[in-house]
């Protein structure tokens, strides 16, 4: 099957939309090039991307598993050297050397231990000699050791044909000297907004919705619930500290429930679902449920609360991958049932369990499902001795389950990410579709599934089967895009938003 995937609009584009709050920055003025480094919330991971300073256009992007606290460009070649690192709170320094081709967009973890070292400062004395000042690897009985480090330099003839993992521990040994660890937050902040005056930290896209009218609603890091008119144009926004989360959207269209997010231990104000007004974002409402809770709207319309957590010794804990079930016909959760021998600490094995819609539901206020309403059908794991991760999902129009999830091991195997289509009575598979990559989002139509996952892929699914329709890995200019929330809108035509804060108006054709 042949298929045209194209994207119509990007609503809350702007300067340097890539990385996020920027927190280092440096600049190589023989090419005109920009190096940035920044931090999206609810990620762990910071992102650097390279821009032309003069057209302030994304050349190369990379996200790296660490702290970025250094870069240098090489002063000949297409290559930017990346040091990150940080302190494990406890013993260890660790970190990296990462070398971002600036041609071909790759990177090389350079560095052959797999805890490396933390690296502060980088400096290239020439083409071939790299010199880094690294922390100590470990602060055990070293009281000077977060403020001092150690010099080495490297030596390489060709930087572009370093291969990953091939700077030995011993070539990292040095003497050691005065490490002071500077804050280059406020420059970089500084240097970013004058260069780009349009710049915006937009933060996370956690959900896209789209009303009759044409009107699109999103949530965000640090907004509750923002509102875009079909002409591009935002409408209004309602900042929060940490933002929203989903969206349910009244019958009437005329308000919206938003879930809030409220990490574990903030300490935070008492509601965590506010009811909006659609015209101006004003808030007409609030609720407290008693526990963790999934927002979605059902499939009547209404508003539904489902469990999204467990407890552990009476405390509520959140789940770190929510089982959230969208366009449901009933309340679906995962139920935790204790196993003999394990810890106290531990939830317990997850089995999926449903509830029915209670009578009186409305959109004025959601009426929130207990655990203690509902039935246990089967286990989450449809695999003997296999512990399976939350994931999105929805549900189907004839009630069977389409969700995706991860499977739990030490160390992650090839296909340990799935999708899968289950029988609502006891789990039964019609079909698996496995992956490497975590899935980010998840919708339907009538005939395919469409999924996004956390390596900027979007792949189609035949109903059906699970037979792949089409993949398209998601770009914009030269860098990929990480996809963070999806819905479809109506037939062939999707909404996306990304892990650096803009929506996308995309088109679907076969």
């Amino acid at each position: 099957m042949t298929y045209s995937f194209s994207v119509d609009r990007i609503l809350g584009a702007r300067s340097f939309a890539e990385i996020g709050h920027p927190a280092l920055t440096v600049a190589d003025g023989q090419r005109g090039l920009l190096a940035v480094a920044g931090t999206h919330s609810f990620s762990k991971h910071p992102t650097v991307g390279v821009y032309d300073r003069a057209t302030l256009s994304c050349r190369a992007l990379i996200r790296s598993r660490d702290v970025v606290q250094a870069m240098a460009f090489h002063p000949t070649l297409p290559l930017l050297a990346v040091g990150t690192g940080s302190y494990d709170g406890g013993y260890f320094f660790s970190g990296d050397l990462l070398l971002l081709n600036l041609e071909t967009g790759t990177s090389v973890s350079a560095f052959e231990h797999w805890s490396g070292r933390q690296v502060l400062e980088l400096e290239w004395l020439d083409e071939q000699r790299l010199r880094l000042l690294i922390a100590p690897p470990d602060d055990w009985q070293d009281g000077e050791a977060h403020t001092q480090g150690h010099t080495a330099v490297v030596v390489r003839p060709d930087w572009t044909s370093v291969a990953p993992g091939s700077i030995a521990p011993h070539e990292l040994v040095g003497p050691r000297i005065p490490a002071p660890r500077p804050e280059g937050r406020a420059a970089a902040y500084q240097l970013v907004s004058e260069l780009g005056p349009d710049w915006d930290p937009r933060l996370t896209v956690q959900a896209v919705q789209e009303l009759s009218d044409g009107r699109i609603l999103a949530t965000l890091g640090g907004v509750q619930l923002e509102c875009w008119l079909p002409s591009g144009t935002r409408e209004w926004a309602v900042p929060d500290e940490e933002g929203g989360r989903e969206i349910a959207v009244a019958r009437d269209e005329n308000t919206a429930w938003v879930s809030l997010v409220r990490p574990e231990g903030h300490n935070r104000r008492t509601q965590s679902l506010v009811r909006l007004s659609l015209a101006d974002g004003a808030e007409v409402d609030q609720a407290e449920p008693s526990g963790y809770v999934s927002l979605s709207r059902a499939a009547d319309g209404d508003p539904l609360l489902a469990p999204s957590g467990y407890r552990i010794r009476g405390v509520p804990v959140a789940a770190k991958y929510p089982f959230h079930i969208r366009h449901a016909s009933r309340a679906w959760f995962l139920s935790y049932v204790k196993k003999e021998g394990t810890r106290r600490s531990h939830p317990g094995i997850p089995w999926v369990a449903t509830a029915e819609l209670k009578s009186g539901r409305g959109p004025d206020r959601p009426t929130e499902t207990k655990k203690t309403d509902g039935l246990r059908l089967f286990p989450y794991s449809w695999v003997p001795d296999e512990e399976h991760f939350g994931g999105p999902g929805v549900e189907a129009a004839d009630g069977s389950l389409i969700h995706a999830g991860t499977v739990f091991r030490q160390s992650r195997q090839p296909g340990d990410s799935f999708v899968v289509r289950r029988e609502a009575s006891d789990g039964t598979p019609r079909w698996v579709f496995l992956t490497d990559c975590n899935a980010t989002a998840l919708d339907t139509d009538s005939t395919t599934a469409f999924i996004t996952y956390d390596d900027g892929e979007i792949v189609a699914l035949d109903l059906d089967d699970g037979t792949v329709l089409w993949r398209h890995r998601l770009t914009l200019g030269n860098v990929t895009a990480i996809p963070t929330a999806l819905t479809v809108s109506q037939p062939g035509r999707l909404l996306i938003g990304t892990r650096d804060g803009r929506i996308l108006i995309c088109s679907v054709t076969t």
